[in-house]
């Protein structure tokens, strides 16, 4: 509980158990529930995150995105904070990410990866590839997004609702925040982190993602439907002037 907010962490996960048991290991205390989506895992990836204290939900569709709404399906918290089952997200970084959301009156904050603590220093190829893949989408929708493969944001889960969430793959790191950053009623932010080296086999493969999520952006470019805030419903104020009129407008519609 943090502020009389109940926080979930939700982790999607696809043969993870060297990752989850470390990850867990540095949750927070202000957490309330970690939410772990064993995604077709064929270790023990389950066994490892329930011993840890997470509550396990299976999700038989493979697929990053068909994980990730499985586990805010699942998640019981007012906010939503989402990180991987590999270590490159710190959990002492929510208490932070926290805190600003509050006293800034954010709805949705995506982590950028800004620095390494133990000097790791990213390939060239992934660089060049979140480059590629940030700079169109800033080109594409004008919103100014360093890190759009983050895999580590924060959000309101009342907002919801109002996300169009259509990828079940990789690509739905990128739309939740196409989503959050292009709706006229959600406050975003995006903030650095530090980050962790990986613990075992990384899953992605760099190109065919990364043209996959290159793709998505610009088919849902076209695909963006214009989305107005929640607009509180306010009653007109009465004028002597419209009670006096009031019976004369009714005579003449009878």
């Amino acid at each position: 509980m943090y502020r009389g907010k109940r926080i979930s962490v939700v982790i999607p996960c696809h043969n993870e158990e060297d990752g989850i048991a470390a990850v867990m290991a540095q949750m927070p205390s202000i957490i309330d529930e970690v939410v772990v989506v064993d995604n077709n895992s064929t270790d023990r990836t389950a066994e490892i995150a329930t011993a840890a204290g997470a509550r396990v939900v299976t999700e038989t569709r493979k697929g990053y995105g068909y994980a990730h709404k499985a586990g805010y399906a699942a998640a019981k918290g007012d906010i939503i904070v989402t990180m991987d089952g590999d270590g490159t997200y710190p959990p002492d970084s929510v208490p932070l990410l926290l805190y600003v959301m509050l006293e800034e009156k954010v709805d949705f904050i995506t982590a950028r990866r800004w620095y390494s603590k133990s000097g790791e220093v990213k390939s060239p190829i992934r660089l060049l590839g979140n480059a590629i893949l940030s700079g169109t989408m800033m080109a594409l929708y004008f919103k100014f997004i360093i890190d759009s493969q983050s895999g580590m944001w924060m959000f309101k889960k009342e907002i919801l609702p109002e996300l169009d969430l259509t990828s079940n793959g990789m690509a739905l790191s990128e739309e939740i925040k196409i989503e959050a950053f292009t709706h006229p009623g959600i406050r975003c932010l995006e903030m650095p982190i530090y980050y962790g080296a990986r613990i075992g086999e990384s899953k992605l493969n760099i190109w065919r993602d990364g043209f996959y999520n290159l793709f998505f952006l610009v088919k849902k470019r076209f695909m963006l439907r214009k989305k107005q805030p929640r607009l509180r419903v306010v009653e007109p104020i009465r004028t002597a002037t419209a009670e006096a009129a009031e019976p004369i407008e009714r005579r003449a519609a009878n």
